[in-house]
């Protein structure tokens, strides 16, 4: 049976919305979940453009619970800050959001922020916007050499971007950026999506994956592990094979999930504990 370490599997915030980061540090442990993917968003990290909450008493509040935060991911999509901001004061202020991000990381003490190319107008060239999104990345991941912090870039889905939604834009833009500290980020949904596989994945970029969001899914939802059509069995020996060493992040946005997240949580890690070779 094809096997993952515990401590690879990263928590995230992002379904625990209308429950306290306390709340949600207390589930991870309950879960038995030893990693953290802190999602940026209020309530649990507020930030903006001018600044952004204290690092310290966060990784306090994770250290009482005995998790490590492992990896960042700044809120990008239902937000007004957007990589790839249509309206030049928007995209100021984005600018200053994001680097904001970069600093948080490293003050969290992760090495990881992951993020996305963002959006632009249906109603102008894509190539509008493709600009736009290299600009800011550029800036960001000179930023984050400056910081010590590995950017890692998702595709997102057709109705969220036009811009970096399949492997091969993901190619393009991981070119024109060839930044030491800007990686790429799979996310199993927006691959099933595309109609893509991990082995094409990782036979393009390798060891330039720094972070997976690993969920299931039909193809769409990010979905707990169990409820989509994904053979989680499969994909963990395609890590294996790639010998993939790092966090597989649970993104978990379906809204039926909210009200109960912990028990999700809990499913999830029933669902993977199998595969655990420890």
């Amino acid at each position: 049976m094809p096997q993952i370490k515990r401590s690879q599997i990263a928590g995230m915030n992002i379904h625990y919305l209308f429950y306290s980061l306390d709340y949600f540090f207390a589930a991870q442990q309950k879960a038995g979940i030893e990693s953290i993917e802190l999602w940026g968003g209020a309530p649990h990290f507020l930030m903006d453009s001018m600044s952004y909450a204290d690092c310290k008493k966060v990784k306090q509040k994770a250290a009482q619970h005995d998790v490590e935060i492992v990896a960042f991911t700044p809120e990008s999509i239902i937000y007004p800050y957007n990589i790839a901001a249509p309206d030049p004061d928007q995209f100021e202020k984005s600018k200053l959001y994001f680097t904001n991000a970069v600093k948080a990381a490293a003050e969290l003490g992760t090495s990881l922020m992951t993020i996305n190319s963002g959006y632009g107008y249906l109603n102008e060239a894509n190539e509008e916007a493709w600009k736009r999104s290299a600009e800011m990345l550029h800036h960001l991941a000179h930023a984050a050499e400056k910081e010590g912090v590995t950017i890692a870039m998702e595709t997102l889905r057709p109705e969220e971007s036009k811009i970096v939604t399949t492997l091969e834009e993901a190619k393009r833009m991981h070119k024109e950026i060839n930044s030491p500290a800007f990686k790429i980020m799979l996310d199993t949904v927006a691959m099933s999506v595309a109609g893509e596989t991990m082995e094409d994945w990782f036979a393009a970029f390798g060891e330039e994956i720094a972070h997976i969001h690993f969920v299931d899914c039909k193809p769409y939802g990010h979905l707990a592990w169990g409820d989509g059509s994904l053979d989680v069995s499969k994909q963990i020996e395609i890590l294996n094979q790639y010998q993939y060493k790092g966090f597989l992040g649970q993104e978990i946005t379906e809204m039926k999930y909210f009200e109960k997240p912990d028990e999700v949580d809990q499913r999830i890690m029933e669902h993977l504990t199998p595969f655990f070779n420890e």
